[in-house]
C-alpha cells in the first residue's frame, strides 16, 4: 500500500484480497459505515474499466433467511419480511470475472 493512496484506493486494495462488510472497511479505515458504503458504490463504477467486477453478497435476516433487498448495497435495520433487526450486513469483495 503507498503512502499517496487515497482512502478509496485503499479500499479498493483491501476488498481484493478479502470480502468486507461496511463495519469492517469503517473499522479498518477509520470511516463510518456509511462512508463505506459510499466508497464501494463509487469503487464498483471504477473497478469495470480494469476488467474487475465488485461483487455483493447481500445482506441476510438471520430469523427467516430473508435476502432479497431493493438495495443490496444498503445496511437495513430490519428485515421487511419478519421485522426482525438481526440482519447480517452485506459484504464486497473485487474479483476478476
Amino acid at each position: 500500500m503507498r503512502d499517496d493512496e487515497t482512502t478509496r484506493e485503499r479500499i479498493a486494495t483491501f476488498l481484493r484480497t478479502e470480502p468486507a462488510a461496511p463495519s469492517a472497511l469503517a473499522a479498518e479505515f477509520e470511516i463510518t459505515a456509511g462512508a463505506a458504503v459510499r466508497h464501494v458504490r463509487h469503487i464498483a463504477r471504477s473497478v469495470e474499466p480494469n476488467g474487475e467486477q465488485l461483487l455483493v453478497a447481500p445482506p441476510e435476516c438471520r430469523d427467516c433467511g430473508f435476502d432479497r433487498f431493493d438495495n443490496p448495497a444498503n445496511r437495513p435495520s430490519r428485515c421487511p419480511e419478519c421485522k426482525s433487526e438481526a440482519v447480517d450486513e452485506p459484504t464486497f469483495v473485487i474479483r476478476e470475472p
